[in-house]
């Protein structure tokens, strides 16, 4: 399972030197700044492995997260039999079509072969550990002025192999249990699988969501 979310990132560059760091004074800096622009960073993270990867695009539209689904299979996760599971939240620009729309629906369909779409409920995103790992991001290593991409991308790799090397995890107490008590209207009951287990499994697989349908509540792990 991948958690997959999004966070735009201002470049600001200092105008004036920084009065340095000494013993019995804290750093200084200047109130102004120069404005580089924004970058976007995608981040993709197994929350069970202890990974994290995090992709700088200039944007965030559909293009950009077309190709940050096809750098998610291709490179990320290069082997063809594995199929991964995204959570995501419900923003226009994360569905099928932005896939089809810039590589056709061949190259699509066969990035999508690789992938299952798990979108939050609605006012739910905080369901997607994803947005955990942007505010550790946030505050270990963006919580200062960067004035440029090259020194953004240098900065955050550095920070995601040390993480990574340590596989540090993400302590989640959300359980299925409390799921089912919070989302019951997203989970089905235990009355549905009154039947087989196969019966029951196949009520469950439709249940988690035709991507198609707005009108269906979309199943998200948690557990």
């Amino acid at each position: 399972m991948v958690c997959f979310d999004e966070k735009s990132f201002q470049l600001l560059a200092h105008i004036t030197n920084q009065l340095v760091l000494k013993p019995g004074r804290a750093s200084r800096q200047d109130h102004e700044y120069k404005r580089n622009g924004t970058r976007n960073l995608f981040m993709f993270a197994e929350p069970k492995a202890g990974t994290r990867h995090v992709l700088v695009t200039h944007r965030r539209t559909k293009q950009d997260f077309a190709f940050a689904m096809r750098y998610l299979v291709d490179v990320i996760y290069p082997d063809p039999e594995c199929v991964i599971d995204v959570v995501l939240d419900n923003l226009n620009t994360h569905h099928y079509h932005s896939l089809v729309e810039f590589f056709g629906k061949q190259e699509a369909d066969r990035i999508m072969a690789r992938l299952e779409f798990h979108y939050t409920p609605k006012h739910a995103s905080w369901l997607n550990m994803a947005e955990i790992e942007i505010s550790i991001l946030s505050k270990q290593c963006l919580s200062r002025r960067i004035p440029s991409e090259w020194r953004l991308t240098t900065e955050i790799v550095t920070w995601e192999e040390a993480r990574n090397e340590k596989k540090a995890k993400i302590r989640w107490n959300f359980t299925v249990d409390d799921a089912h008590k919070v989302f019951k209207e997203y989970y089905p009951t235990s009355s549905c699988c009154s039947g087989t287990r196969e019966s029951c499994n196949n009520k469950f697989r439709f249940f988690r969501g035709n991507r198609r349908d707005k009108s269906l509540p979309q199943f998200v792990k948690v557990g």
